[in-house]
């Protein structure tokens, strides 16, 4: 939530987080999990609302745990992670997010954010959640989870989506 206030914070829009219940789905993407969320939620908020997914997608895992991230990290944790790349030479890594909004007018419209880069060997740092301690993105020498909150929200995936988002917001007078 804190990286919806932040970016949010230079524009009339006060984002606020609402728990609505809802069957998770299984999907083959962030998108069609995004689909569904929208689509089940739509009767229940009133619109206009943004739901989101996201996930690690590792290369040398064929993608692996990509939509089912929260699932894997639930599980078996960071270090479950480690243990399954131990012997793997291939670490590239993206995170990707999608966002999904809903307008008043029942259109809905998603948004997508990409960070690349690499699962590294161990875990390092103390700041964001769930995959930061073990990503370095392209470029950076430091880990999601090492890098001051402003700056990783510039480079993030869902940082991206949103920058996507605000676009399109400011794009059509929203």
């Amino acid at each position: 939530m804190k990286e919806f206030k932040q970016a949010f914070e230079k524009t009339p829009v006060f984002p606020t987080k609402v728990s609505v219940p809802y069957p998770e789905v299984q999907a083959s993407s962030l998108e069609e999990v995004v689909d569904f969320g929208l689509d089940n939620l739509k009767d229940k908020i009133q619109p206009p609302f943004i739901i989101d997914d996201a996930g690690v997608f590792v290369d040398g895992l064929e993608g692996f745990p990509g939509v089912y991230s929260r699932y894997v990290y639930d599980t078996i944790g960071l270090q479950g992670i480690l243990k399954q790349m131990e012997n793997l030479e291939d670490r590239q890594a993206s995170f990707k997010c999608v966002l999904g909004l809903l307008l008043e007018d029942g259109t809905t419209h998603k948004f997508v954010g990409e960070c690349k880069g690499r699962i590294i060997h161990e875990m390092r740092g103390d700041g964001g959640f769930g995959y930061d301690p073990i990503f370095i993105p392209d470029g950076f020498d430091r880990t999601f989870a090492e890098l001051p909150p402003e700056e990783k929200n510039e480079i993030s995936h869902r940082g991206r989506a949103m920058q996507n988002l605000l676009a399109f917001i400011s794009e059509k007078g929203l």
